[in-house]
């Protein structure tokens, strides 16, 4: 099974064009759409996306993501092999929330040109580095046969929650279509408490950290672990991003001590 997630939309032949070579080398691929409506050049919110998406998919899937604003630069392409799949694109940490999350074996770039279309463009990696060797790596193809083992990539900042004399410090990862503002902190970092201490934006927040959203009042604030394992601020019917005029890639603290 083959993933893909992309800033590409649905207007242009592009996510088609991808899809078409996949299908020209590996005609028995089975190929799953987790979007392509990630905002244009947003590797935060393509790296969250697949991040929660891969783990409800079976050992063996080959996940493509491709949000890619240094297509044709000196960045590398790469597939990581992890202990359940493999993940193919560009070494901007759009792979590695997910990657990380599934355990790290091996990272090679993408070097060989065996598994490339013949013309490779500068502008489109996509169809013709990554959708290749996406669909040999299905077939069976040994990662090892992609290109030269590497150690050192580029690691997403916003996967970093700092700790700092008594407070926590993260940030927003993603806003869903709820309004719900969530953060890349994960419940298991904080102490066992009833409710929480947080400071976001100029808003100092004391809320209850409830276990599901119906637990609260309509339109009352609250914390709350989501579905996808990290730390969330909602209001219950209501939009919490909105209320407090935050954005992708704000701070957040939580306070432990005052």
């Amino acid at each position: 099974m083959i993933t893909l997630t992309t800033d590409f939309g649905l207007k242009d032949p592009y996510t088609a064009e991808m899809k078409g070579t996949i299908y020209t080398i590996n005609p028995n691929a089975k190929i799953i759409d987790i979007t392509h409506d990630v905002d244009k050049f947003n590797i935060r919110m393509g790296a969250f996306m697949l991040a929660s998406a891969a783990p409800y998919f079976p050992a063996g899937t080959v996940h493509m993501a491709i949000v890619d604003p240094g297509v044709g630069t000196e960045r590398r392409a790469l597939v990581v092999q992890t202990k359940k799949t493999s993940f193919v694109g560009p070494d901007n940490g759009i792979l590695m929330l997910a990657a990380q999350q599934q355990g790290i074996e091996h990272i090679y770039e993408l070097f060989n040109p065996q598994f490339r279309l013949p013309n490779v463009s500068n502008a489109f990696h996509g169809r013709d580095i990554f959708a290749p060797a996406t669909a040999y790596l299905e077939m069976g193809v040994k990662p090892a046969m992609f290109g030269p083992e590497i150690a050192e990539v580029i690691l997403p900042r916003f996967s970093e929650v700092k700790q700092q004399d008594d407070c926590l410090i993260g940030e927003i990862l993603h806003i869903d279509d709820f309004g719900n503002v969530i953060t890349n902190i994960r419940p298991d970092t904080l102490p066992q408490v009833q409710s929480l201490k947080i400071r976001l934006g100029d808003n100092q927040l004391d809320l209850p950290l409830e276990k599901v959203y119906g637990r609260a009042e309509p339109q009352q604030l609250i914390a709350l672990t989501g579905s996808h394992g990290f730390l969330e601020i909602a209001i219950n019917q209501g939009n919490a991003a909105k209320k407090y005029e935050t954005k992708i890639g704000d701070p957040i603290k939580i306070i432990f001590n005052s």
